[in-house]
């Protein structure tokens, strides 16, 4: 029998893609736009939003440290089973729309893809123990060629921004990052969406808000 998945008044959009896509800037433009439209919209990023989330981030990105896979896999589900009870759970419970940068399909990519730990070892049920029963209501997949993406993390790199040590692995495992999304996407197109990534900030914000005004009229949440 399937596992039921807990109902809250509030909806969890999580945003997916490779390095330079542009995830974090469209969940702040679409926070503004929600926000204009009299939502209530909490931001929020995996990993590293709690405390303990912040800690398990320097582990696993300043480069300081290199985890081996299976290491780096639990790390992350570690950090979302606490930032789904501490952050999400309780936002969703007071019907706050919740804009997470980053969830279990990046693990799936990243983790169980790209590093080849599934191969083997089934890992979907690890992967749904840290959710909680989470799901959410609506994936966007900014998808972007892998060089371009690079190329964005680069320039960034030139303005101050340290590159993270995900971002300095090879190109060979981003492409396979890149073929784990378009896998994810093929067995879960009613729940993800592809966005192009390499069109305007603001062409995608505009397919962004088209598909959460679908989402809100869907769920019932409509404002009008």
């Amino acid at each position: 029998m399937a596992e039921m998945q807990p109902q809250y008044p509030g909806l969890l959009i999580t945003f997916e893609g490779g390095e330079g896509c542009g995830k974090s800037t469209q969940v702040r433009e679409t926070a503004a736009w929600l926000q204009s439209r009299g939502y209530e919209v909490l931001t929020t990023r995996e990993p590293g939003d709690t405390p303990i989330g912040h800690e398990i981030r320097q582990l696993l990105l300043s480069g300081e440290y290199h985890p081996v896979a299976e290491c780096e896999l639990l790390l992350f589900l570690a950090d979302r089973a606490q930032h789904v009870q501490q952050v999400i759970i309780p936002a969703l419970a007071r019907g706050v729309i919740v804009l997470c940068d980053r969830y279990s399909d990046s693990t799936e990519a990243y983790q169980l893809a790209a590093r080849q730990l599934s191969e083997h070892h089934p890992l979907d049920a690890l992967l749904r123990f840290a959710e909680q029963g989470v799901r959410p209501d609506l994936t966007l997949w900014l998808d972007l060629e892998v060089q371009q993406g690079l190329a964005r993390v680069r320039q960034r790199a030139l303005t101050g921004e340290s590159p993270t040590r995900l971002d300095e692995e090879s190109l060979a495992y981003h492409q396979s990052v890149r073929q784990a999304f378009t896998t994810i996407h093929a067995h879960n197109g009613a729940r993800m969406r592809r966005l192009d990534a390499h069109q305007s900030i603001k062409a995608v914000q505009g397919e962004i808000q088209a598909l959460m005004t679908q989402k809100l009229v869907e769920t019932g949440r409509s404002h009008g």
